[in-house]
């Protein structure tokens, strides 16, 4: 055997420098640096003033056409003045390159540096911004179907539990709580009156990590990984859940809130049906996103992903969400 066969690799920084210059036809000063490594590996490209990420896709995780719809949506929000980082075309016109990576052929994609700051705490004339900023990229995505996922109960609570068994005992309490609880979830999501709610093209993961706060141009969105066909209150449901996650005074989330869904509202309202169903959204999201932490084990969760962590998780995040708003 020449080479030992390998599931995920984390190339090289110079020589991924190398290729954008080339294929994008950047100076011959532009350089490349490891911004970040995870379920995808993002590189950070600066040709002088110029600032890009490059994200090069894990094996197998999104299909090509997967990945041209997400460069659909983002080039439909930027047309239409939705402050997002959008990708870039090459100089032969091309959005997807294909790199042959020691697992196999990843994709990549370069996209605009979203500019700014990146704040887990930030004061509520910003998360009412944030909202404003929500409900005009909803304007332009309520009824939009992409290629990919739909966010069905199936996908969000089933799916993502089924990964969590392979690292949760079934008799944990912790287990039992999870249960008890996608029981109840599946429930009250069968009793929703799909009418009432608003359904298109979602991003499924805005909050503090996902956004640049700058100070004159405001936030920029980035990372649409995740995005796909939901109801739209996903986005509003997973805001809030993550604001709660990340303000530990109660006074001052409330407040945030308040000001986050006054700034979503002051663009378009919110039905009585999606603001009823909220907090059991959010809740959901925690399964998912449990789930895709215990999918991707080979390749990114595996430096924190444990039973001690997931057992804190549920007790600190999702039973504590549970009871403060009154579900189950």
């Amino acid at each position: 055997m020449k080479n030992f066969p390998v599931t995920s690799s984390t190339l090289s920084a110079p020589h991924i420098g190398h290729f954008v210059r080339h294929q994008y036809k950047l100076s011959k000063n532009a350089t490349c640096s490891l911004l970040k490594t995870g379920i995808n590996h993002s590189y950070l490209i600066t040709d002088k003033t110029d600032k890009y990420v490059f994200r090069v896709y894990s094996l197998n995780w999104r299909t090509e056409n997967e990945i041209s719809e997400e460069i659909r949506l983002l080039n439909l929000l930027h047309s239409n003045h939705i402050p997002v980082s959008y990708a870039l075309p090459d100089s032969n016109g091309n959005y997807i390159q294909q790199l042959n990576a020691p697992e196999g052929n990843r994709f990549a994609v370069l996209f605009t540096f979203a500019r700014g700051e990146k704040l887990l705490n930030f004061p509520p004339e910003i998360h009412y911004k944030v909202g404003e900023i929500m409900a005009r990229m909803h304007q332009f995505t309520d009824g939009l179907e992409l290629e990919r996922v739909t966010y069905s109960p199936e996908v969000v609570l089933i799916n993502s539990f089924e990964h969590l068994k392979k690292f949760l005992p079934s008799d944990t309490a912790e287990m039992e709580f999870m249960a008890s609880g996608q029981k109840y979830l599946l429930d009250e999501l069968q009793k929703i009156d799909p009418a009432k709610l608003r359904k298109g093209a979602v991003h499924f993961d805005i909050w503090g990590d996902n956004l640049a706060i700058d100070k004159e141009a405001g936030p920029t969105i980035f990372d649409f990984d995740f995005c796909g066909n939901g109801w739209l209150c996903y986005d509003v449901a997973n805001y809030i859940l993550q604001l709660n996650s990340t303000e530990k005074d109660e006074a001052e989330c409330k407040l945030k809130t308040e000001a986050f869904l006054n700034g979503y509202e002051s663009v378009t309202a919110l039905t009585v049906e999606e603001k009823r169903i909220i907090p059991h959204l959010g809740v959901a999201l925690y399964f998912f996103y449990l789930g895709i932490q215990c999918e991707r084990f080979d390749n990114w969760s595996n430096t924190f992903l444990n039973e001690g962590y997931l057992k804190r998780f549920i007790n600190l995040l999702v039973k504590k969400y549970f009871d403060k708003n009154g579900l189950g």
